[in-house]
């Protein structure tokens, strides 16, 4: 077995462009490394909705040029020659070496590669090929992952509502067929004929997105961190332009840096990677604290002496301005299976309707029906999308055009003596209090995720702490208008409603539990603590529960 790993890593030096990567394996070869040599050459990355991502290094189990060029090889021949490509890239280790060679392999096939001008966000990337009506989009990224991984996302082109958002089946398995047919890279064609775009796309990007409602109020103290990412030059520009003042941006976190020095895990859910920020605001004074991930695609959102606020109760907020700001009974907003129950509420009192998707902004983006306007959707991992359908600029989250929204909210509400905690114990007195955790395995052996799921599907648990498990919601197979996926959730009755909803994670290895709790509050009370407290404590007792399903390595 280890032999022909041998033999697979010395056919893989013979087609490598790459001096470092080329380095790396005939010292692995040299030491008889045949462990790793197994982990490169065992296995590879798949191609899927997400595209490809993972650990930089040699062989087909890992990010290097091969593989890219491979990727490209595999977009272009899906495409057919003659269709425009937008190619772009963040800031993280080999990201510009990838585009460019992407758009070696593009130009070779006989499409027409328009690269971005410098590493800038996603959501940049997404506009440009939602603005440019091109065939495809290509963003060299790996989002909030480690350090030493990167990726690779392909956006859908065309004309349509769906232009510039992730792609969708069949679409990943043509692609991920096309890469497999494709030839070695030492045949492959390469082109220099591409376009590099100037700083205009960016200016027309900002220009789109400030035509979203914000209002006339701009007296708001902002601290932001881009998360040594990609993301803050663009949104100085984006404050600027609709008359905002100047984000206090945190020094130590400015400029692009693929180390990610400062942050224990480039994302800002991680614990202590606000810190540098928190501290920030409270050196400098801040009414509001925003952070970008790496790629400028999620947004992070913090109040000064709270913390930070979760994707879900920033999700309500956004949606209930959203609302209040268009009309029409044709509106529709949308979530995702593992987010809170909030959104549904807050769309029924607006008259506006809720769609349920599976987990990703590929299916957020495309939800509703014919007749239907999606004005706002949201998925709790910190991804927002703050217009639909053909008035939003970027058909995909946009961490950029969020922190825009959430800075009108807050100096709205600030001018009112308010703060946007005080704005979400306004929704938990009208809709309940929403109270929801998130708990996580890591693993090592990817199976162990497979097999816990199979376990909870056959044996689900009758009672979770004081909770009878009433009804259980299998999602594999499909539920309703939902496509297939590897998820349960298990509504509970008990001290207060909850639920949990259960899911392998499709970007990193482990198993993830949303958990969530509702107790209705009177609409007198003025003092949300106690009802929080109790709901706290409860949610505890829950995760602690919840815990006890997780397999062992």
């Amino acid at each position: 077995m280890g032999e022909s790993y041998r033999e697979r890593a010395w056919q893989w030096l013979e087609q490598d462009p790459d001096p470092r990567t080329r380095e790396e394996l005939s010292g692995l070869l040299e030491a008889g490394a045949d462990a790793a040599l197994a982990d490169r050459f065992g296995a590879r990355l798949e191609f899927g909705t997400a595209g490809l991502r993972g650990e930089l290094g040699a062989g087909p189990n890992r990010m290097n040029r091969v593989t890219v060029m491979r990727a490209a090889a595999g977009v272009a021949r899906w495409l057919g020659p003659g269709r425009t490509v937008v190619v772009g890239y963040d800031a993280r280790h080999r990201s510009e070496d990838f585009a460019r060679d992407t758009a070696a392999v593009l130009a070779g096939a006989g499409c027409l590669p328009l690269m971005l001008p410098r590493p800038l966000p996603t959501p940049v990337l997404a506009y440009a090929v939602r603005a440019r009506g091109a065939g495809a989009g290509i963003m060299v990224t790996a989002s909030h992952n480690p350090p030493q991984d990167n990726g690779y996302k392909v956006l859908a082109g065309g004309t349509g509502p769906d232009s510039g958002s992730q792609i969708v089946p069949p679409a990943d398995a043509e692609i991920s067929a096309a890469i497999d047919a494709a030839p070695a890279i030492s045949e492959l064609e390469l082109g220099d004929d591409w376009t590099v775009l100037g700083d205009d796309v960016v200016e027309d990007y900002v220009s789109a997105i400030a035509g979203l409602p914000l209002g006339h109020d701009r007296d708001i103290h902002v601290t932001y961190t881009p998360m040594h990412g990609v993301g803050a030059r663009t949104l100085r520009t984006a404050f600027a332009w609709t008359g905002f003042p100047a984000p206090r941006v945190v020094l130590e976190q400015a400029d692009p840096d693929p180390v990610f020095p400062t942050l224990p895990f480039p994302n800002p859910e991680e614990p202590g990677a606000m810190d540098l920020a928190l501290a920030t605001s409270r050196q400098h004074g801040a009414d509001l604290i925003l952070a970008n991930d790496p790629d400028g695609d999620r947004l992070a959102v913090a109040v000064p002496g709270h913390g930070l606020l979760t994707g879900d109760e920033v999700g309500g907020l956004l949606a209930e301005y959203i609302l209040r700001r268009t009309s029409g009974t044709d509106r529709l907003v949308a979530t995702t299976i593992v987010s809170a129950g909030l959104l549904p509420k807050i769309a029924a009192d607006y008259g506006a309707s809720c769609a349920e998707t599976l987990t990703g902004f590929k299916w957020l983006v495309r939800a509703g029906s014919s007749g239907q306007r999606n004005v706002f959707c949201y998925e709790e991992a910190l991804g927002y999308c703050v217009a639909g359908d053909d008035a939003r600029p970027v058909a995909d989250k946009d961490g950029i055009s969020a922190a825009l929204v959430v800075a009108a909210i807050a100096a709205e509400a600030k001018r009112a003596g308010r703060t946007l905690l005080d704005l979400i114990d306004d929704q938990a007195r009208r809709y309940g209090l929403h109270l929801t955790t998130q708990l996580a395995l890591r693993v090592d052996d990817t199976s162990l995720l497979a097999r816990a799921m199979r376990t909870l599907r056959a044996d689900p648990p009758d009672y979770l702490a004081q909770w009878q498990v009433t009804e259980v919601e299998d999602f594999l197979g499909g539920r309703g208008s939902l496509p297939s996926t590897d998820a349960l959730r298990y509504r509970l009755s008990g001290p207060a409603e909850a639920r949990v909803t259960l899911r392998p994670s499709g970007t990193e290895p482990k198993l993830k539990a949303y958990l969530e709790v509702v107790h209705p509050v009177h609409p007198d009370t003025a003092h949300l603590g106690p009802v929080r407290d109790r709901a706290g404590e409860q949610l505890a007792v829950l995760k602690e529960a919840v815990a006890k399903l997780f397999p062992r390595q």
